[in-house]
Order: structure tokens, then C-alpha cells, then sequence
């Protein structure tokens, strides 16, 4: 039995919800706790995904590079093969912090295979967002219109241009990209049927949109507005592009990284035998993997356990899972949501107060803890560890002083109860929460610091999110001897706002 605290010296830390649980906050837990032993965290792998990923970790609010950023004692900084990365992004999140203090250059390196993502494939996401709504007059997507899912359409499509293309020639690079331009503009000319005045108006979108997410960056004069320009790709005429301006920027901001262009995989297999740890750090969570999720509310990467041996390049192997959601759930876009609030509850209104996304600022809807979603990730995905956030934010106060929930199964019309989520959505959508209701507290519990010194209803709350969880995962079976444990439970956004004595599994679901 391995005497780490840890079952692996590889550790996924993974979203059980629909993403947006705080898992940028885990990698520096886990840090500290293997910090000055021979296994300590070297490598954080960023594993799937792109810019669309938000986290935050110590207070940074990052999007492509991975969270191990702020951990100075990590070694490096990975981005996998399963990602796609616009190096322009690379740069707007590198220098910001590099001027913050954080070394990021120095340490990072770019998967060969990492796919190249661009202007081109933003402009089809919007477009494909279009398409949707204008033409087939559908709900729309809920895109964050950073280019992902087109960026994945050309690994499939076979017309990948990888972090490699940059260690070769500016005029191979070129042909490529001209050639991606080429379809990109004749697909939202031809198919997404996108009107010539809907087509400018992504040039400013872009614009308007990246002056604002990187609004600190420029009043600290770190990048002139100039930077975030986008209406200098425009072509002279409809559905073209300004092949050489194109070029040119994507070129050097490709090379210029050049230097941290190459083998994770020869750095994850170096790192394992020299004993130390690597988190793979995903984007998204369970319910939005592109096999697992439901369609079109999915994200075009697979976003579980797996996909960590498939973007490092590694052999399978044991790995340990960290399974993060939070205390109440929360989704952006259109999904089915069936544990959503009434927006006037007043729990909905504090709560609503708090949560946007990271990556695109957009309003989160919010809901009562769903334990079928986190026990089916639990069924069918697996983890060892659990992390629960915001269980600060549940307090009353205000005008409410009512029950909390947590759902346990679902019904449909008919009465029929379902105990773990159906894969047809055509029923899913139809379907009403079962919730058990479960006193509240009023007390302030950011500070506490020691399991057995919250209000006892909060301690009773917490062992019943486990609790059902187990319930659905082992609906109508005997739980196994060995149980997935809550081993972080946080009280506050702040790094010291983690309470980490919570009981073993076993006793703490005696407490309901």
C-alpha cells in the first residue's frame, strides 16, 4: 500500500457538475499537502479543452495556462495534446503574470501535438451560433465563442496545424492557415448563410470582448489596446480575410514560443519515475463530455479521467480522481436544469451575486445540489477523493430563513421515479427533482477552520450531499468497503477558507 497520501503520483482533478466548481482552488491543496516530501507536485498538465476553461486559483482567473501557476515551487507548466491553443492567448495570460511576479515562460511547455486554434475558428463559432438561431431558428448554443469546438472539428476533419508547424517554416505555416481561411470563410459564406453585415459585426464582438477580459492587463500597460484589434483581419470585401496580417501575428506569436514547444510526454514519464506527482488539471466537468453530456450543451473535448493518459501521451495506469463540485449546482447556456431556483427565491438572488463565468462573465444560473449528477460521476466516471465548495454562500440571511435541498432522484409525469440520470435526453428534459429537505444555519461559517466546529445543521448538510451521492451511485447494492472521501470542504473563496478534518466517509454519513 502506498504510504502517500495520495493511491497515484497522477491525480485528475475533475468537475463532477457542469463545470464552474472551483477546481483551479485544488491544485494548490494538494500542493501544499505534498509539498517537502519526495513525492511533490511537479508537473500541472493542462489536459483538454482551450481558452473556454475558466479557473481561478489564489485569486488569478486563468483560462488556458494551467492553475499550477501560482505555485511557485512547481516545476512546470504542461499543455497537453488534447488541448487547443491560441498562442496569442498563450501571451495575453503570460506577460500579466510574468509582471505579477509568477514565472511562466521559464517553465511552461507545449505539447508538439497541442493544436493550433485562431482567429478562424473563433469566427466559426459565432457563425455556427448563427446558424443556429437565424436559420434553424433553434435556442442557441451558449457558444463562449472562444473557437473550441470548430478547433476540434479540424482534428477530426484531418486538417490539424500543430504547436510543431511553428518549429518549421513561416511559409509552410502560412499555406496552412491560408487554407484553413479558405474554408472557414466559404463554410460561413455558403453554409451558415451569415449576412455580410452579421460578418463585420464579429470583428468588433471579438474586439469589445477581449478589451474587456484583459481590461488589467492594458491599465497596467502591459498590451496597448492595439493588441486586442480584430478588425484589422477583416478583408477588403465580405467573407475575407487579411491573409498577411493573419499571418504575421499568428507566426510570431507561435515562434516566439518556439522554446517551450515539445515532448510532455518524455516530461510526464521523466517526472513519474523520479517519484514526484502530476495533476492533471480538466476543463469542464463530467456532464458537459462530448460522449457523456447531452448534446449540443457539450463541450467538443472529453473532460473526465481518461482523457489525462491521451493528452500526456502516457501508458494507462492507476491515477487517483479528485471529483469537485460545489454546494448547490450552477450552469450557464441552455441546459436542461432540473434542480434550477426560482430566480426570486431569495437564496437564488444571494447566490446569483456571486456566480459568473470566469471565461466569458456570463450570468450562471443556479440550483439545488443534484446528487443523481454526482452520483452518476461517481458510477460511471469514479473518484477516490471529493472537494465540496461555497458552503459559505448557503448561510441564511435576509429575508430568508427556510429549508435547503438536495435532489435525490428524479420523477416524470407518470410518478415514475428515475435514480440515475436518463441518457435520452427526449425523457431527461421531462423530468422533476425529488429533494429532501434539510435544515439550514445562520452562522457565519467562512472562519471555521474544523469540521466539528460548524453549526451542527451545516454538518448534517454536508454528510447528506455525501450521503445521497453514495445512494444513487450504489442505488439497490451493497456500498463497497471502500468509500470515496470528502477531503476539502470550502468555506470561502480564499486559499485558507478549507476546512480538510471532515470524518471518514463511513462516519460522516451517520451523521443523517
Amino acid at each position: 500500500m502506498s504510504l502517500l497520501p495520495f493511491s497515484s503520483q497522477l491525480i485528475a482533478d475533475v468537475g463532477i457538475s457542469l463545470g464552474d466548481e472551483g477546481k483551479g482552488r485544488l491544485i494548490p491543496e494538494v500542493a501544499h499537502e505534498l509539498s517537502n516530501t519526495p513525492a511533490a507536485v511537479s508537473v500541472v498538465l493542462k489536459v483538454n479543452g482551450g481558452a473556454n476553461s475558466g479557473h481561478t486559483a489564489a485569486g488569478i482567473k486563468l483560462n488556458l495556462l494551467p492553475a499550477g501557476v501560482v505555485e511557485k515551487e512547481i516545476g512546470h507548466l504542461a499543455i497537453g495534446a488534447g488541448v487547443v491553443a491560441d498562442p496569442r492567448k498563450v501571451w495575453w495570460e503570460a506577460r500579466p503574470l510574468e509582471r505579477k511576479g509568477y514565472a511562466v515562460q521559464s517553465r511552461l511547455l507545449i505539447d508538439e501535438r497541442t493544436l493550433v486554434s485562431d482567429l478562424c475558428h473563433r469566427l466559426l463559432d459565432l457563425s455556427w451560433e448563427d446558424y443556429r438561431t437565424n436559420v434553424l431558428k433553434e435556442e442557441p448554443r451558449g457558444s463562449t465563442g472562444r473557437g473550441i469546438t470548430p478547433a476540434y472539428g479540424d482534428e477530426t476533419g484531418q486538417w490539424q496545424i500543430y504547436y510543431s508547424d511553428f518549429l518549421g517554416s513561416r511559409e509552410a505555416f502560412a499555406k496552412k492557415l491560408a487554407q484553413r481561411a479558405s474554408r472557414a470563410c466559404r463554410t460561413i459564406e455558403h453554409v451558415c448563410q451569415v449576412s455580410a453585415t452579421t460578418w463585420s459585426s464579429f470583428f468588433d464582438k471579438l474586439t469589445t470582448a477581449e478589451i474587456r477580459a484583459n481590461g488589467e492587463a492594458i491599465e497596467q500597460g502591459v498590451f496597448t489596446k492595439d493588441e486586442f484589434d480584430f478588425v484589422r483581419f477583416k478583408g477588403t470585401a465580405p467573407f475575407t480575410l487579411n491573409l498577411d496580417v493573419l499571418t504575421e501575428v499568428y507566426w510570431q506569436a507561435g515562434s516566439s514560443l518556439a522554446k517551450n514547444i515539445g515532448e510532455v510526454r518524455e516530461l510526464i514519464l521523466r517526472e513519474v519515475r523520479a517519484g514526484h506527482t502530476i495533476i492533471g488539471e480538466f476543463g469542464q466537468a463530467y456532464w458537459l463530455d462530448k460522449r457523456h453530456g447531452f448534446s449540443p450543451n457539450v463541450t467538443a473535448s472529453h473532460t473526465y479521467t481518461p482523457e489525462f493518459f491521451e493528452s500526456a501521451g502516457i501508458p494507462v495506469q492507476a491515477i487517483h480522481t479528485f471529483g469537485v463540485a460545489k454546494a448547490y449546482d450552477t450552469k450557464v447556456g441552455t441546459h436542461t436544469f432540473i434542480t434550477q431556483m426560482d430566480d426570486a427565491h431569495p437564496l437564488a438572488v444571494k447566490l446569483k451575486k456571486l456566480e459568473f463565468g470566469t471565461s466569458t462573465g456570463r450570468q450562471r444560473m443556479v440550483g439545488w445540489f443534484d446528487a443523481v449528477e454526482k452520483g452518476d460521476a461517481l458510477r460511471y466516471g469514479g473518484f477516490q477523493d471529493v472537494m465540496i465548495n461555497k458552503a459559505d454562500a448557503l448561510t441564511h440571511s435576509g429575508d430568508w430563513q427556510g429549508d435547503l435541498q438536495i435532489c435525490v432522484a428524479y420523477q416524470d409525469a407518470t410518478g415514475k421515479t428515475y435514480n440515475h440520470v436518463p441518457r435520452n435526453e427526449a425523457v431527461r428534459k421531462n423530468l422533476s427533482p425529488v429533494y429532501v429537505k434539510h435544515a439550514g444555519w445562520s452562522e457565519d461559517i467562512s472562519t471555521v477552520r474544523h469540521f466539528a466546529d460548524l453549526p451542527k445543521n451545516a454538518q448534517k448538510y454536508v454528510a447528506a450531499m455525501v450521503r445521497a451521492t453514495l445512494e444513487v451511485a450504489y442505488h439497490g447494492e451493497k456500498w463497497p468497503a471502500v468509500l470515496p472521501n470528502l477531503r476539502y470542504l470550502g468555506v470561502g473563496p480564499e486559499p485558507s477558507q478549507i476546512i480538510k478534518d471532515i470524518p471518514a466517509t463511513a462516519e460522516l454519513v451517520k451523521l443523517v
